[in-house]
């Protein structure tokens, strides 16, 4: 009788925000390690933003006009944003896959049975795969020097604006990695996830000003291509890196690009995060 009055609670009434931080990086954890298990998990989320390095730079560069010029050099430093930019959204894949894979083992139902805070697995697995984006966007880096990529294109660009400019990259990742967990808490299976991840990117980053110049195309396709959110961060990352191209448009979000990116990125996180924790207390393998 002494013993069971003497036993305390597992988890100890507290902080709530302090529980919820301590969970989410333990669920960040274990997401980390389980990556560095399986490595060609990472391999491959290397070799696919490389392919369009290369592919881009070597196969379009020379027949596409930025501006008045088709320059090789001068569309490989105009490239270089929409990879990047690509490259991080397309993160959403992996993420819905891996949330996917983790409800259809039953790992979701055994994580909602601990004393764990609302919403820490699934802010754990997005911080563990904003630490994979990040490992691809600098190596991608390294690549696009290597292939002629030289960012400070323009005079008043410095080292402080480029970081700032992969800062935007790796936001929106995150911002997108929120709208994949909302994608693998809906659907049955991690094939699923993969293809709901990524059908609906294509569309989204190449009506964008990533490829092409938007001044080029028809005026409706130009007015959605300035108000995608994909488009405001590669305008902001031009700005930001120096490199060519940035359109110039009577669009607010083509105007004022990083205030936009900041804004878009921010919204999509507040509303894909209250969607997919709202998902998870309903969803069931």
């Amino acid at each position: 009788m002494s013993a069971a009055t003497d036993t305390t609670p597992t988890t100890a009434p507290g902080n709530p925000f302090g529980q919820s931080v301590r969970d989410s990086l333990i669920v960040a954890r274990r997401n980390l390690i389980r990556m560095t298990r399986i490595p060609e998990m990472i391999l491959f989320g290397l070799i696919q933003p490389v392919m369009f390095v290369v592919l881009f730079t070597y196969v379009f560069g020379g027949s596409m006009k930025i501006g008045d010029s088709t320059d090789p050099d001068v569309y490989k430093n105009f490239l270089m944003a929409g990879i990047f930019a690509q490259t991080v959204t397309f993160a959403t894949a992996g993420a819905g896959a891996g949330i996917a894979d983790d409800m259809h083992k039953g790992l979701i139902d055994r994580f909602r049975s601990l004393p764990m805070a609302r919403g820490a697995v699934l802010t754990g697995r997005t911080v563990a795969d904003l630490v994979q984006t990040a490992l691809t966007l600098a190596v991608l880096a390294i690549v696009a020097l290597l292939v002629g990529w030289r960012p400070g294109f323009a005079e008043s660009t410095n080292v402080a604006k480029v970081l700032g400019g992969f800062g935007l990259l790796l936001l929106l990742g995150y911002a997108f990695t929120w709208i994949g967990a909302l994608i693998g808490l809906s659907v049955r299976t991690p094939e699923a996830a993969t293809s709901g991840g990524l059908i609906w990117l294509f569309p989204v980053t190449f009506i964008s000003n990533a490829f092409v110049d938007s001044s080029q195309m028809t005026p409706w396709l130009r007015h959605i291509a300035e108000w995608n959110p994909f488009s405001a961060i590669v305008q902001a990352c031009r700005q930001l890196f120096g490199d060519p191209g940035v359109s110039a448009s009577s669009a607010w979000p083509m105007q004022h690009p990083v205030w936009a990116s900041l804004i878009y990125s921010i919204l999509i996180i507040v509303v894909f995060r209250t969607l997919a924790v709202r998902k998870y207390r309903s969803a069931t393998a």
